[in-house]
């Protein structure tokens, strides 16, 4: 068995030389050329190619520690199997909107996947003010596969059980469960924030009923096994252009709480609105664009719903009350109110969630570049104390949610009184 060894630009491709099975892909025999790519907190990232045709692929390599920290905090490389098994399953369930997978090896704890190049990933263009046209239906249908297929609501209590054990994943949960609902929001080492914001954080931090109500979203996250979730997706982990969506990085996949993935790409599209009010100085150019974002939040909601349901309309096999338990008269009308309720709890737990986020990218170890790209700390303090309020009131105010209208009028009403 090949021993586990940190890879290089230079030995990737040895590496990849040595591994026959990729010969379809890249021409081993060939001169190739490797640079290492991305800006990741936990990876090593490598795309290879020919010089002399367009074939080319990128690998993925787990270092035994996180790498936005350094070898201090040491990290299971366990999770690129994690990464792997999410892909494939991902590519099984919404084919054509996560990258091919070629190659896995365990012992040395990567994976060689579908080259994106070609691709964006989402967080820049979208500070650039890009459109993509296709997204909404994309990730909404991603969403609605990934997580109707992993559910209850479609699977067999001995799948959903044998699925929940494929996706054991202890270390990143743990991650999560530290950087998102708990260290931001308590004196801790890595924690960095905007020095303009000091009463701002000390406030969070003293609110009482917001931190019960994040510690009810941490108990959502660690008890709901809903579906299985990638845990991690914002607009860093989606690559675009104007006709393609690609979801990267399910590293953190596990069964948990269906509004966490949800609301990860609603609060990350409300960070990049609220940094317009620096990126973007013309106030009819960023009014526009921010409009197009809050409409683009409606639509993946709206069309997450519907795919959803009809999903569930057309595939009843679960054991979570199954069709037969709805055959009798007035059946079919309680088995839509059972639809419409499931709904409005992920829509909860989506703000819930999505709240929590957007406050521990305020507050904790990684923010987002959208905000921390302005330069001026002033300015991006605006931007930081409305997602302050607004990750609040989602956090604290989710049970009063009851149409994704709800949720963006809460953006609304704090952020459009700046002008």
């Amino acid at each position: 068995m090949t021993a586990y060894r940190p890879l290089d630009p230079h030995s990737v491709i040895d590496y990849l030389r040595a591994t026959p099975s990729l010969a379809d892909v890249l021409d081993l025999d060939a001169p190739m050329h490797a640079r290492e790519v991305g800006d990741g907190n936990l990876n090593q990232v490598f795309i290879v190619a020919n010089g002399t045709s367009d074939k080319s692929l990128v690998v993925k390599q787990a270092l035994p520690y996180l790498r936005v920290a350094g070898e201090s905090w040491p990290l299971t490389r366990e999770r690129m199997r994690f990464e792997t098994q999410a892909l494939l399953k991902h590519n099984e369930l919404a084919p054509g909107l996560v990258p091919q997978v070629y190659h896995y090896d365990e012992a040395m704890s990567l994976v060689v996947m579908e080259n994106l190049s070609h691709l964006e990933v989402m967080r820049r263009p979208l500070v650039a003010r890009k459109r993509f046209p296709h997204f909404a239906d994309h990730i909404s249908t991603f969403l609605a596969r990934t997580l109707f297929f992993t559910s209850d609501f479609y699977l067999t209590g001995l799948e959903k059980k044998a699925l929940q054990a494929q996706f054991i994943n202890p270390h990143l949960c743990k991650i999560q469960e530290d950087f998102v609902f708990t260290n931001p929001f308590m004196d801790s080492p890595e924690n960095r924030w905007n020095p303009l914001l000091d009463a701002e954080v000390q406030a969070v931090r003293r609110n009482s009923a917001l931190k019960l109500a994040l510690a009810e979203m941490k108990a959502s996250y660690m008890t709901h096994a809903e579906a299985l979730i990638h845990s991690d997706l914002h607009t860093g982990s989606i690559m675009a252009n104007e006709e393609t969506t690609k979801v990267i990085d399910p590293e953190f996949a596990f069964c948990g709480p269906m509004g966490f993935d949800i609301g990860a790409v609603l609060e990350n599209l409300v960070l990049n609105y609220l940094s317009h009010f620096a990126h973007t100085p013309d106030v009819d150019t960023r009014k526009e664009y921010q409009a197009y974002l809050l409409g683009l939040i409606r639509e993946i909601w709206t069309q997450f719903a519907a795919k959803f349901e009809a999903l569930w309309l057309e595939n009843n096999r679960g054991e979570l009350m199954p069709a037969k338990y709805w055959d009798y008269p007035g059946g079919e009308e309680a088995f839509t109110e059972f639809r419409r309720r499931t709904l409005a709890h992920i829509l909860r737990e989506t703000a819930g969630h999505g709240g929590a986020k957007m406050l521990r990218r305020m507050m904790g170890i990684v923010s987002v570049w959208d905000i921390t790209s302005i330069a001026d700390l002033a300015q991006r303090a605006v931007a930081e104390r409305l997602a302050i309020r607004i990750g609040s009131r989602w956090v604290m105010e989710r049970n009063a949610i009851h149409s994704i209208d709800d949720l963006i009028g809460i953006v609304c009403e704090e952020a459009e009184c700046t002008g």
